[in-house]
Parts: C-alpha cells; structure tokens; sequence
C-alpha cells in the first residue's frame, strides 16, 4: 500500500484572520499518523516548510497581500511534493490558509505536467487581484493555479496552468463573489453548488466531479474545512452556514477513494484559535483517512 509523505504548511499569509498557521500541529496532534498506519500506511513526515510571519514581514500590494511571501512558501511545498510524487508517496499537504494548494498544485504539475482537481470548498478561491474585495490570496488561488490571476503569480517552479480549466471540479460552493461569478461563466468550469447537491445528492454530485477531472497525469482533492457546516467544522476562518453535513462530507471522500484516481490531497483550513476542543482537526484526520480508504466494514 502506497506510503503516505505529510507535508506542513504553517501559513497564514493568505488569509484575514490569524490561527490557520497551527492548522498542521492540530491535525497532527489529532492522531493523523496513528490512524493513517491503521489504514496499513506507512507515513513519512516532512516537517513544516519555512513561512513568513505576519508581523515580521511587509503585506506589499494592497490587491494581493503577501504575495512574494506565500510564493516562496509554496516554491518549498512544490519541491517537496514533486519529490514525493518522484519517489513513489502520496502526498498529504496539511495547511495553513488555502494559498498552500498552490504549492500542492505545482509540484504536481512539475512532476507530471497539469491534471485535475476537485476543489471542495464553501468558496470559489477564483478571485484575482483586480476583482478580490479583500486581497488576500487564499481567495486568488484556484485561478493561479489555472493560470487566470495574472503575472504575478508567474513562477519558474511550475509550469502554468498547473489544472486544465476543462478539468476543475468546485463542490459544495456557496458564497461567490461577482468576479469569480464571471468567470465561472466565461470559462465554463465546472461547480456543483449547495443546491446542487440538495437537488441530486451528495453521491451523484460527486461521480459527475470525478468524471469531469478524469484524465492523464493527476488527480488531486483539495479540502478546505470550511466546506462543512459551521456546526461540524467551527474551528474555520471563513464559515459559512449551509454547508455538508458530516456523512455527506465522508461520503464525498469514500467515493473518491473507490473510484481510485487520487493522487495526492491536501487539507486547509484548520484554525485552532477558533475550534472548540480540537474538533475540526479531529474531524480533518477522520476525513482524510475516508479518502485513503477507510470503511465501516
């Protein structure tokens, strides 16, 4: 069974509140690698990349805060997880603010040339600088990643697109802003909302998303917590209320994993700060093990 390589990033560069940076060392803490051997995995533990601090370092672009800082970052996770993918591991990159997806996506994206993902997410991350209200990068991502947010997220250290736009899958959507409306429309990429998955279920939802990220190269799900409802997951810095519900959350992941196309995975999100009893690192643990096979029975 293939070995599992966690990768930590300690960064919160990308995101409007503080916390998120101990988002690895509540997973962790969590008993991620005591449940992952459970699963007959062998984990290899990487540490945490190097991050910038808020405090020591200067936001730069108002539009885009922290850029060069969360690049560099996400340069580190590249190399790593291009490594890992070299070597035969599956990737497990544990956040931190969802700009870390970024460097989950390029070394990928360096090691294989550019797949697919299913972006699972109350968010569309879709922004770029001259459409996000806010500037912060971890609503700017998914569009770096599809080479749409423009030249200041050029980087030798992937090639770009780093996901195929015809090959990008936003599950649980429901708070978007009008610029990434736009340009879901423009380029047709693919998202099941809220609503659809009250319409057709959390089952269907998710085989038509693993149908239309199907394809050479990779696969990667990229969880951010704040997916799920605020009453299961409350330890989010973004919570938005109507989101999946625990089963449908589980559900989603034991699909991915019976259809056997993942390739990597990474889990943002967690804030500490703002959990009560560790309960959204427990539950991420309980997450990712879903996706890497865990079953009832």
């Amino acid at each position: 069974m293939q070995s599992v390589a966690v990768i930590g990033a300690a960064l919160d560069l990308g995101a409007g509140r503080r916390g998120v940076d101990m988002g690895p060392s509540a997973i962790r803490y969590a008993g991620l690698a005591e449940r992952l051997e459970e699963l007959g995995r062998s984990v290899v533990d990487h540490g945490n990349v190097p991050a910038d601090i808020a405090e020591a370092t200067d936001e730069g672009d108002e539009h885009a805060r922290f850029l060069p800082q969360i690049l560099r970052t996400c340069e580190r996770i590249s190399r790593l997880v291009a490594e890992t993918r070299e070597a035969g591991l599956f990737p497990l990159v544990l956040g931190g603010d969802h700009s870390v997806a970024l460097g989950s996506l390029g070394g990928l994206a360096a090691a294989h040339g550019a797949g697919g993902a299913i972006w699972i997410d109350a968010h569309g991350d879709l922004n770029r600088p001259q459409t996000s209200p806010s500037g912060n990068v971890h609503g700017m991502v998914l569009a770096a990643a599809l080479g749409l947010a423009g030249d200041a997220f050029a980087t030798d250290a992937w090639p770009s697109p780093a996901v195929e736009l015809t090959r990008v899958a936003l599950v649980g959507t429901r708070e978007l802003d009008e610029g990434e409306r736009r340009l879901i429309r423009e380029h047709d990429i693919g998202v099941w909302t809220m609503t659809t998955i009250d319409q057709i279920g959390m089952e269907r939802t998710v085989r038509e998303a693993i149908e239309h990220v199907a394809g050479d190269n990779f696969v990667h799900v990229s969880l951010d917590m704040d997916a799920l409802d605020p009453g299961v997951a409350p330890g989010v810095g973004t919570p938005v209320r109507g989101g999946l519900r625990y089963r449908e959350a589980h559900l989603a992941l034991e699909l991915v994993a019976d259809a056997d196309v993942l390739t990597s995975l990474d889990v943002v999100e967690v804030n500490p700060v703002l959990d009560v009893a560790n309960e959204t690192g427990k539950l991420a643990v309980e997450l990712i093990a879903s996706a890497l096979g865990a079953r009832i029975l």
